[in-house]
Order: C-alpha cells, then structure tokens, then sequence
C-alpha cells in the first residue's frame, strides 16, 4: 500500500469522477486509474462499482474511505511535525533537576505559553543521568540538568552550556570555621544530602575519595530547603548552589564554609535530540529563558 495510492482513491470518491481526480492532483488519468487499481489489489478487494455513473464506491469502498480520510490526516500532521517553518502544537515534554527546577521553571513556562500558546509544556524533575537516559529514550523532547564543565553526552544528544552555577559548602553559624581551612579538617562533620544518584553528591564524593577520605552521610533527604532548614540546626554539612542559600528562608542561621580545597562549580546544560523538527524553536527559547532565570537570581542575591 502507497500513500499516493490512497491519495488518488479518495480523491475519486470525493470528485466523483477519475477525470476531475486527475485534474486535482495534476496527473494523467490513466496514472489515477493505475493507483487505483494497485490500491484495490493491495486490498484484495472491489473499491468502486464501476457499473455506474458518477463513479461511486461499493460498501466496503466507503468503509475503506473513511479509513484513509483518517490516515492522511494523520500523515499531514506527521508531515507538520517535522517541517521546522511550522507553528509547534501539541506537548512539550521538558525536564530539569529537582534542585533548581523551583527557581529557573516560572518564569521560563510563562514565557513559553506567552510565545508558543498552541503548545503545552510538561515537565518531569530527576537527576542529571536520569534527564540524559529519558531523552534517549524519547520520553522528553529536551531538558536543563547540571553536569561538569567539558561533559561528554552520547552521539544522538546535544548538549549546549547555557550557564554556570557554584556549589558552596555551608554549615550553621555556631560552627563556622574561625579561618579558611580543608576538607579534611571538616568532612567528619559529616553531611546532610540528596539521596545517592546526585550529582552534586557524587561530585564531593570523588573528591573525598582523591584524599582518601570517607563520605559520612547523617541524613539524606530531598529539597534544597528541608537540607538547609537541618544545616541550620546543626545537624550537619550540605552542598547546595550558592544562589539557593542566598533565596533561603534559613539564610540568616546559615554560613559558606571557608574551604580552600574545593570550590566546586557546575555548568548548566540544555540537552536534547539531535532532529526536534518544529519544536527545535521552543527548546532553543527554553533554554535561553532557563539560563536568563538563573542570571536573574544571581544577580538579585
């Protein structure tokens, strides 16, 4: 069966006539009665009756219409998905990290309703690895996650560095170091993280592995918030980015640990699939107004 087949099958039912048929689609009329004809042999059945006049098509052939109407549209709308000029409708399936999607998400969805309002944004929240596995899965069109400067994705995901963003070591006032010092003068504090699968996590953990020290977790939990809010208490270290301390409503309880052994920082990365087709504009706005977002809240802390 070819689309052009059906094409030309429906186009006779709806002119009544293989002659006006061949006129719509500018062919011969013989090329109409051919694809026609192949069409019926596909089928194995009878599609017209050719005993009257104007042509009409038998029981099975108005079934059979009413199929293909629904199959070219279809394919017209396959057809507007990939045509890159086309205006994108339909479901945006974007992803980002739990630790910064409250800060960067507002503002960046209000924008894309404002510019793009035939299309509806839904956004899944998980780590780094987690977003990259999605995206070559085909469960999200696009995502913003935190990985290290010079991150390698597989060859079927762009990845582009739309920002950068710090990682600060915080503890509760009433244990601030008197003066700048290591890590080893204080990872036996131990430390309040994400579960394991964490980037940020991971990231201190190799580098307590590189001096030979251990990872002592005293409590994991997720959200920025609920961390700081026990790191406030005392109840450990937390690894967090610089600008959600500086949004916290713990912030006054709170101080950066002095370290002169790790200041890490992370890159902001929008990634996606290499053909987005006509949804290639609205990832490219996201992540312009991701990384607009996250300069905002630099620059107001």
């Amino acid at each position: 069966m070819k689309i052009d087949d059906i094409d030309a099958f429906v186009e006779v039912i709806r002119c009544q006539s293989i002659s006006h048929a061949a006129e719509s689609l500018q062919l011969t009329q013989p090329a109409i009665t051919r694809r026609v004809q192949n069409f019926e042999q596909a089928l194995g059945v009878e599609l017209f009756d050719r005993n009257t006049k104007p042509l009409k098509p038998t029981l099975i052939g108005t079934r059979v219409y009413e199929q293909c109407r629904l199959i070219l549209r279809e394919m017209d709308a396959l057809r507007e998905l990939v045509a890159t000029d086309a205006p994108p409708t339909g479901l945006l399936r974007l992803g980002v990290p739990q630790t910064i999607g409250d800060v960067v998400l507002l503002d960046a969805l209000k924008h894309l309703r404002t510019e793009y309002p035939d299309l509806r944004a839904q956004v899944a929240t998980g780590w780094g690895s987690q977003l990259v596995g999605k995206i070559e899965r085909g469960e999200l069109d696009a995502a913003a996650a935190l990985f290290p400067a010079g991150k390698i994705f597989p060859d079927n995901i762009v990845g582009e560095s739309i920002g950068k963003m710090e990682l600060v070591v915080v503890c509760a006032k009433s244990q601030l170091p008197k003066k700048p010092c290591k890590l080893a003068d204080v990872y036996q504090n131990g430390w309040i993280l994400n579960p394991d699968g964490c980037g940020f996590r991971a990231g201190l953990q190799r580098t307590l592995s590189d001096q030979g020290l251990s990872l002592r977790v005293n409590l994991e939990t997720f959200g920025t918030e609920l961390q700081l809010g026990l790191v406030a208490d005392g109840l450990g270290l937390g690894l967090v980015p610089r600008p959600l301390l500086e949004r916290s409503a713990h912030f006054e309880q709170l101080a950066v640990m002095p370290l002169k052994d790790f200041k890490p920082v992370m890159d902001l990365w929008l990634i996606y699939p290499h053909f987005l087709g006509n949804l290639q504009g609205p990832v490219d706005a996201f992540g312009k107004l991701v990384a607009a977002s996250l300069h905002k809240i630099r620059n107001a802390a």
